[in-house]
């Protein structure tokens, strides 16, 4: 069967419409209408929900939607190896993240070795990043935290302790480091419920015994630095992910008891695909070992995953 009826179908599934899949697609109604037809016809099951000129999928439908991604994925990577003789002379890697840190130097390290690739980064939060690579939207992630699924592989790449900054006419402002316990009755500023550093920072907190003021979440790191500059309490951040501000000062926590680690994400089923060792290998900055010997051998930085509720 053709693949470009599966790449209607990814397209109306996508967009919502006949009219807009064909606008995508950059072909006519007709002929999408034609290939979803087709579709239906020799599988005999509904795929869409119809629904005037709107179209949503079945629960048949989502079924295919993964495998019809999974065949695209496996098709384009077929057509890059034969064309390109293995070479990544040209061709495409589709990455997912969280925020711009790390991914931006992995980015930079992968085009000095592969000039000719073409390169795209889909951000999002964790679960559309993870929603993205298990349907084959992308090609690797980089997440901050352990998703634990049996599906997955995560490489680590880095870690970096969790560090305060307060207002620079806050007491804590005018000291280099603190101690854990001097947090105790402080106002701090907390992320939504799932933030992987307000997890890391509440079991350190716990941990030690430390009872912080936390009366105020904030959904961005833009709004917590926001409301550190007006002195509306201490925030927590990554020190990779500090930005320098004159309204406010770091502080380190003595010891570094919280901290936080970046992942790279594939799915397991193409770990030795060359698009995705070739990402690998380039952030690693040398050769990168067999993927199924490295995980059996050492937990570290190969990990393979079990399962996990999503944060």
């Amino acid at each position: 069967m053709s693949t470009a009826r599966y790449r209607a179908f990814i397209a109306v599934a996508q967009q919502g419409s006949l009219s807009a899949a064909a606008r995508a697609l950059g072909v006519s109604q007709p002929t999408v209408s034609s290939q979803i037809a087709t579709l239906e016809r020799q599988s005999q099951i509904e795929l869409f929900h119809r629904q005037g000129y709107r179209m949503t999928l079945t629960g048949a439908g989502h079924k295919l939607m993964t495998l019809a991604q999974k065949l695209l994925v496996l098709e384009a990577e077929t057509e890059f190896f034969l064309r390109d003789s293995g070479q990544l002379n040209q061709g495409e890697l589709k990455i997912g993240a969280v925020g711009p840190f790390h991914v931006i130097e992995m980015v930079a390290a992968y085009s000095a070795r592969h000039p000719g690739m073409k390169l795209s980064i889909r951000m999002g939060n964790s679960q559309q990043v993870l929603h993205d690579l298990e349907n084959y939207t992308t090609d690797v992630a980089v997440l901050a935290g352990l998703y634990d699924r049996p599906e997955l592989l995560a490489r680590e790449y880095a870690r970096h302790a969790i560090i305060l900054f307060a207002h620079i006419d806050h007491p804590l402002a005018r000291r280099e480091q603190v101690e854990l316990a001097e947090l105790h009755g402080l106002p701090l500023l907390l992320r939504e419920q799932g933030s992987t550093t307000r997890t890391a920072i509440e079991k350190a907190l716990q941990t030690a015994g430390v009872k912080p003021r936390t009366q105020l979440e904030i959904g961005s790191r833009e709004a917590i630095r926001e409301a550190v500059a007006r002195g509306l309490g201490i925030g927590a951040v990554s020190e990779a992910e500090f930005i320098a501000d004159p309204r406010f000062r770091p502080v380190r926590i003595a010891g570094d008891p919280a901290s936080t680690t970046t992942y790279v994400y594939c799915m397991k089923e193409r770990s030795e695909s060359l698009l995705v060792r070739s990402f690998l290998k380039a952030i690693d900055g040398g050769a990168l070992p067999d993927l199924t010997a490295a995980l059996q051998s050492a937990p570290k930085p190969l990990i393979a995953t079990t399962a996990k509720k999503l944060a």
